[in-house]
């Protein structure tokens, strides 16, 4: 066949290769405003500023976008994004270093900073949604991380990604290969929404019960709490009593975060090469938390103590760095220094979970004040942080409210990584060829099966 400028045949795959500079138009990163974040807007106005923390592989999230001005946008002309764009980040730590997803046009118009590149295809001779689907895969960013120019913190440079060899099939193929990334993609996506949505009616239910004691204050006054079912606010005392850290509805006690769970203490695992997949473990660190639920590459010996082995569904608390709270949904691992597994044998899962994210900002604010870089909470704060325990008998009303929103936002990100899981086997063999793509679409409607 006719090689297009720019384009070769490669000898390992049955597509061509094509040189990524010669299939865009435009590739570029932006620069942080003058005055940096001091400068930034409280809220929006018109432009937002795309940081690396909002490139998220295969999305995009909102949380932490800047707000910037015209005129700081002005500046930044050349660094604004257009619909369809490609956002790839050139500098990072292992957990940021080459994520990559399509800007949403949801969030335009915006520009990005200094950390993340935008890449504009010619979509005659390659689709946005089919290079995503490429740069996303474990191969390319094993591929990707072989240009790195950072030392110990990764980057990239434009010279750099303009040299990338990218498999190019035919525009019909590609729109397949895209249409299918895109298919599941929107279904994890739908179960994340899905899930936190759930998570958060949960939370506020937990909050209004548990914490501002709505249903009491109705019963005082003769009158349904707001969103709380009748026969769940008759459960409610109808007066408050009262000890040294406020009211408490009467016939409540107020317990510490240690003496309603169990917060047990991850190991400092030594790293071991994977000799089989059956003896090791792979390792659940503060990044693999923060990333998501997504693995790092360190494995340690699964011959652990049962209580350290952490499986779906088990509620981990980063008692250091970022301080999170958050339901493991990511497959069996191992328990590292500096995570908490928080159980109970006394209380069920919804209860201690929320009541330990009630006193985040409290530890958060204790952290940030420790003379160390990397702030961290004390087993001391867990005994000074107080939670309202209610008597058996309305705990297990409660139960039958919050388990199912909970249980189902867990099967929902369950489901979510492995779709994922299925979408990252098959993508490399429908991008390299060895995979027909018809065979592709019918793995994908079997994984909704």
């Amino acid at each position: 066949m006719q090689s297009e400028p720019g384009i070769s045949t490669s000898s390992r795959a049955a597509w061509p290769v094509a040189k990524l500079g010669a299939i865009t138009t435009k590739i570029r990163s932006g620069a942080t405003p003058r005055g940096g974040a001091e400068s930034y807007l409280p809220t929006r106005e018109r432009y937002v500023l795309i940081r690396s923390q909002n490139v998220l592989d295969h999305r995009f999230t909102s949380t932490g976008l800047a707000n910037i001005s015209v005129d700081q946008a002005k500046d930044l002309a050349g660094a604004e994004v257009q619909a369809g764009d490609v956002l790839l980040n050139i500098t990072g730590d292992g957990s940021t270093f080459g994520r990559s997803c399509v800007v949403p046009t949801r969030i335009l118009p915006a520009c990005v900073n200094q950390h993340v590149v935008l890449i504009r295809t010619e979509r005659s001779l390659c689709l946005p949604e089919y290079l995503l689907a490429w740069l996303t895969l474990s191969g390319t960013k094993a591929y990707i991380e072989s240009f790195n120019a950072g030392g110990s913190r990764r980057a990239i440079t434009k010279g750099h990604i303009e040299s990338f060899d990218v498999p190019l099939p035919p525009i019909a193929v590609q729109r397949r290969i895209a249409k299918l990334a895109s298919s599941i993609n929107n279904r994890i996506d739908l179960l994340d929404d899905t899930g936190r949505t759930l998570e958060a009616i949960a939370g506020s239910i937990f909050q209004s019960c548990l914490v501002d004691f709505d249903p009491v204050l109705a019963n005082a006054e003769c009158c349904d709490a707001p969103g709380i079912a009748p026969q769940i606010t008759r459960l409610f005392p109808h007066e408050f009593s009262k000890d040294k850290h406020g009211l408490l509805p009467r016939g409540w006690t107020r317990r510490p975060l240690d003496a309603i769970a169990d917060y047990l203490n991850g190991l400092a695992l030594q790293k071991f090469p994977p000799e089989s997949d059956t003896e090791f473990l792979p390792v659940i660190k503060i990044a693999q938390l923060r990333a998501g639920n997504v693995f790092g590459a360190d494995r340690a010996s699964a011959r652990l103590r049962p209580q350290y082995v952490v499986n779906d569904g088990d509620v981990l608390f980063s008692w250091s760095g970022s301080l999170e709270v958050e339901f493991w949904c990511g497959g069996q691992g191992a328990l590292n220094q500096h995570l908490f597994k928080v159980t109970s044998d006394r209380l069920p899962k919804w209860f201690y979970y929320f009541a330990t994210r009630q006193h985040l900002g409290r530890f958060r604010e204790i952290a940030a004040n420790k003379a160390t870089t990397m702030g961290h909470i004390q087993r001391g704060h867990l005994s000074e942080a107080m939670a309202a325990v209610p008597p058996p008998e309305l705990i297990a009303a409660l139960d039958r409210v919050f388990e199912p929103l909970i249980s189902r936002r867990i099967t929902n990100a369950v489901q979510a990584r492995k779709l994922a899981a299925v979408r990252d086997a098959f993508l490399p063999e429908l991008i390299s060829g060895a995979l027909p793509v018809a065979e592709g679409e019918e793995l994908v409607e079997s994984a909704d099966a």
